[in-house]
């Protein structure tokens, strides 16, 4: 008697075909090159706004790629030791990036604090032309990721990560323009703060997220006591315990439950109906139910 799972996996919706796969190289390959040319501008100038804006760049190179090796490595299909497959990988990595963002985003916090107390002295025009490339770079990639961000979340995210990073060297080059007319030092302090803070935001709204689904989380809009109320109602169902619901990943969501059914209705047409619901209702794809019987049960 089989469980019927039947799994179809349909990745035309989140993956980027060959062609949008190059794009996406390309733009990590552009936020790599730009992050190197921003840390070693911010050193020679002495901005800390020009390094945190490379640290806002480097966390889209190193999002995208994430992206990418997900996507790669989440066509692998299930195997003896990773019976779910292999898409949580991008979760991992997920929480790998974001744990290094919040730790140099704090650390800038710091250094600009400290910038304040000691100003030093800073290149403005060095400023305004690494920034000045960064803005084409960003405009760049954010052209690159538009078209797939259409149709994937993934990409919607990165395309609106690269529009932020392009805002933000608008606030660079500002800063420099402002040490070249008016000497005013501080501003880069101050847009540092800003860069950082930002960053920490966007750090500390995902990270809850990431945890929740690797501590096998139930997915936020399904209600177990929903679930359990919609399977009862089912003709032939006494009784529904012992019920987990858990993300997989990020777009699949998994059941187990215990379902107490009259002996008197036939257990696989019974069956097939609560999984359709599962699937119709509450979006749960991959659902293992064990049957007792009433007398079993009591």
């Amino acid at each position: 008697m089989g469980h019927g799972h039947h799994h179809h996996h349909h990745h035309h919706h989140g993956d980027p075909s060959e062609m949008g796969e190059r794009r996406l190289w390309w733009a990590v390959g552009a936020n790599v090159l730009l992050t190197l040319a921003q840390i070693v501008g911010g050193l020679l100038s002495g901005s800390l706004s020009l390094i945190a804006d490379a640290l806002h760049n480097f966390s889209d190179a190193a999002s995208l790629l994430i992206a990418l090796v997900a996507i790669r490595i989440g066509r692998k299909p299930p195997d003896q030791f990773k019976t779910f497959g292999y898409k949580r990988a991008e979760t991992i990595a997920a929480l790998i990036n974001l744990t290094t963002l919040i730790i140099i985003g704090v650390y800038l916090c710091y250094e600009a604090v400290m910038r304040f107390i000691t100003p030093e002295p800073i290149a403005g025009w060095m400023i305004v032309i690494v920034a000045g490339i960064a803005l084409i770079v960003d405009v760049y990639t954010a052209a690159l990721t538009y078209s797939q961000s259409k149709n994937s979340m993934n990409m919607r995210a990165a395309f609106l990560h690269n529009l932020t990073d392009a805002l933000a060297s608008v606030g660079v080059i500002f800063t420099g323009t402002l040490i070249l007319l008016y000497g005013w030092v501080w501003t880069d302090a101050l847009m540092t703060l800003l860069i950082s803070g930002y960053v920490l935001w966007h750090g500390y709204a995902e990270l809850p997220k990431v945890i929740h689904l690797l501590m096998e989380g139930a997915p936020e809009h399904i209600n177990i006591q929903d679930v359990i109320t919609a399977m009862e109602r089912q003709d032939g169902i006494e009784n529904v315990h012992h019920v987990h619901v858990w993300q997989i990943d990020e777009h699949k969501n998994a059941l187990e439950a215990h379902v107490v059914f009259d002996p008197q209705f036939e257990m696989d047409d019974v069956k097939s109906k609560l999984k359709e619901l599962l699937k119709q209702n509450f979006d749960i794809g991959h659902s293992t139910l064990e049957f007792e019987t009433k007398h079993c049960h009591a």
